[in-house]
């Protein structure tokens, strides 16, 4: 067979059998270029986390942009944040942790969180004390002037009494969402819409400008296809993305083509999603960096993080390693803001606000595991032997000193289809500006199901291309 080109680049998409698909591709993401004959598709390293700045009670739940700063709600206290990153305790809601549903109009933000609400300004923090304004809702969009909130347990959703006033509001101004049996557990607005998303069914309102109540349901838009958490809703590339659950089932990604839901997820990432004790609790955003949208989905219990390019239509892991014990676990942001010119994502167990940047290659100084899993290769189930395998990728992008100053990268190989694995080998990926280095593996072996495994965990740029294996195809 002499060499061979593999097909080394692809997304996440393990298969129930690993015979038929192993692949995993961890802290990475995927650029088409079908200019290129090279890397036609590429694999890179996502952004790495540098500290920005730090807020003083942990778990940062909620941001949003207000004029020229920004405002935080993290653990109880709600902050103001400048463009120089100073931060100032504006004043506290009803609780420490939990869903926040949190909007604007341009001059006051509206905050709830399950206990209560509340309006900032730039200097202020005040409760709502309107007797009408409703108990127990977790979700806040603005709209056309209305505060629009929900999430209480029930099939209703409310709006402020009179446009752009947060803290007026009249018991009788609500709608229900009655075309399916089902509560509203979030509201978004989108293209000036009002997308009442329910637990099986999402119904869609407009302002019409009705004097009794402005917000009506439009024409005979209704999706049978409903939300299993409300905050894993996002916005991005001109659309709206969640996790879907309908009457015959749940754990679904769509995204709307208009009023019609598509499908983005994949059978593998289903199975994933599906595999954790709970989901209810997903929490999702989205950014744009370098032309790549992302949509990045949280599991708190399942203790993972999916990101979804929307560039390439691939899934990949997005996941925080552990420098105690070298473990994998969710990603730290739960939020992300464009602040300053600057992604700012906030930690969801910490008062940290990190700076989201393809530059940086550690997550706030923790080293970041990259991994890339092929698919499963065979060659009509014939024994293969494998001389040498050489990963396509660049090299000389070493540090000056310390940790990098000598990158390595390593590889480990299955001739099972992914059930057993080699030891660790590792090859060097070149010094600053060794860019003649090849990283190249020896004296494999043999077998029939072959999957390759790559990893690197030093501080340096990350970008393969492919791989290269010199084979000869047995008899047997």
């Amino acid at each position: 067979m002499g060499i061979l080109k593999i097909p080394f680049v692809g997304p996440s998409d393990q298969a129930r059998s690993t015979n038929a698909s192993a692949q995993r591709s961890v802290n990475c993401y995927l650029e088409m270029d079908n200019a290129s004959p090279r890397a036609p598709i590429a694999l890179y390293g996502t952004p790495g986390l540098s500290l920005a700045f730090t807020l003083g009670l942990p778990g940062i739940r909620a941001s949003i942009q207000l004029g020229t700063v920004a405002i935080y709600v993290s653990g109880n206290g709600v902050y103001k944040v400048d463009s120089a990153y100073a931060a100032t305790l504006l004043g506290t809601i009803g609780s420490y942790t939990g869903p926040v549903g949190i909007t604007s109009n341009g001059v006051q933000v509206l905050i709830v969180d399950g206990t209560g609400g509340w309006l900032a300004t730039t200097t202020t923090l005040t409760q709502i004390t309107d007797v009408d304004f409703p108990a127990g809702v977790t979700s806040a969009d603005f709209l056309d002037g209305y505060f629009m909130v929900t999430g209480d347990g029930t099939q209703l959703f409310y709006i402020n009494e009179t446009p752009n006033v947060g803290g007026d509001w009249n018991g009788l101004d609500f709608g229900s969402a009655e075309g399916a049996p089902d509560n509203v557990i979030a509201v978004k607005a989108d293209h000036r819409e009002a997308w009442m998303f329910g637990a099986q069914s999402i119904e869609i309102y407009v302002n019409t400008g009705n004097a009794d109540f402005p917000l009506e349901r439009s024409g005979n838009a209704f999706i049978e296809f409903g939300c299993v958490a409300g905050k894993s809703i996002s916005k991005i590339d001109n659309t709206l993305f969640w996790l879907g659950r309908d009457q015959n089932g749940e754990g679904i990604v769509y995204r709307a083509n208009g009023y019609t839901p598509v499908r983005v997820s994949t059978h593998a990432i289903e199975r994933a999603m599906q595999g954790y004790s709970r989901i209810d609790d997903a929490i999702a955003f989205s950014f744009q960096m370098q032309g790549h949208s992302f949509y990045a989905l949280s599991f708190p219990t399942g203790d993972a993080t999916w990101l979804f390019d929307i560039a390439s239509g691939a899934w990949t892991e997005w996941l925080w390693r552990d420098p105690s014990d070298n473990t994998l676990h969710r990603h730290r942001a739960a939020n992300h803001l464009l602040f300053n010119g600057v992604h700012l994502v906030g930690d969801w167990e910490t008062g940290d606000v990190y700076a989201l940047d393809m530059d940086t290659y550690t997550d706030n100084g923790d080293p970041i595991l990259r991994l890339r899993a092929t698919q499963t290769l065979e060659a009509e189930q014939k024994r293969v032997f494998v001389s040498s395998l050489q990963v396509d990728m660049e090299t000389g992008v070493g540090l000056a000193t310390g940790q990098g100053s000598a990158p390595e990268l390593m590889m480990r190989y299955s001739f099972d289809g992914g059930h057993s694995w080699s030891n660790l080998r590792t090859a060097s990926i070149g010094g600053v500006g060794a860019y003649g280095t090849r990283a190249i593996f020896r004296r494999i072996g043999a077998g029939r199901n072959r999957v390759w495994e790559i990893s690197m965990t030093d501080p340096v740029k990350f970008a393969v291309f492919g791989a290269f294996a010199d084979v000869k195809r047995g008899t047997s």
